[in-house]
């Protein structure tokens, strides 16, 4: 089974690629298509995203795609930036940019409202209609400062409690044991398993 992965973020490529790692499952990436282009999010949810994403991948190249959407909820930003956290600093925002300006509203946030979660949905659409859909979810608590070399995205300032570590202060495979991507994609993978099967 051959399917395109609807991303041109080389690091989210990196890890849907070694989280769906499935016997007889074959990933082309979407910028081997010339032409392909990122379609705007307009969605509301992660899922509306994510499909936004997959069905414009399907189009374009007429084969099976993988999409995803990852949002981080803070509670004390009453859920911000959630949806919009690739763009949360602003349309052309670094890495960096977001997580500045993150920590600049969390700013003498004390440590019991730090609270927050990364969710992620993880999508595959079929030519036949076909739609699986799986989601993740990882609970934290936002840091006071950046800590770690590894990851991406608000990484550096998200903490596991009960593993005291960032998730940049973890390797790629320690991340992938319990990140909110890796259990979207396993619970994704699950349901491509049982749709190859058929």
């Amino acid at each position: 089974m051959k399917l395109v992965l609807a991303t041109f973020n080389r690091d989210k490529a990196r890890e849907l690629l070694a989280l769906l790692d499935l016997p007889g499952l074959e990933l082309a990436s979407l910028s081997e298509f010339s032409g392909a282009t990122s379609p705007e999010e307009t969605g509301a949810s992660l899922s509306e995203n994510a499909w936004i994403k997959a069905e414009a991948a399907l189009r374009r190249t007429e084969m099976p795609a993988i999409a995803d959407d990852t949002g981080l909820e803070v509670d004390a930003l009453g859920g911000a930036p959630g949806v919009h956290a690739a763009r949360f600093a602003g349309p052309g925002a670094t890495y960096a940019d977001n997580v500045r300006l993150l920590l600049e509203r969390m700013n003498g946030v004390p440590g019991e409202r730090r609270g927050a979660r990364f969710r992620t949905v993880c999508v595959a659409v079929f030519p036949d209609g076909t739609r699986l859909e799986g989601e993740g979810v990882v609970e934290g608590r936002i840091t006071e400062a950046p800590r770690g070399a590894h990851g991406f995205g608000y990484d550096p300032v998200f903490e596991v409690p009960e593993l005291g570590r960032t998730l940049a202060e973890m390797t790629i495979e320690q991340k992938n044991t319990i990140s909110h991507r890796a259990r979207a994609a396993r619970a994704l993978a699950e349901k491509l398993r049982a749709h190859a099967a058929r």
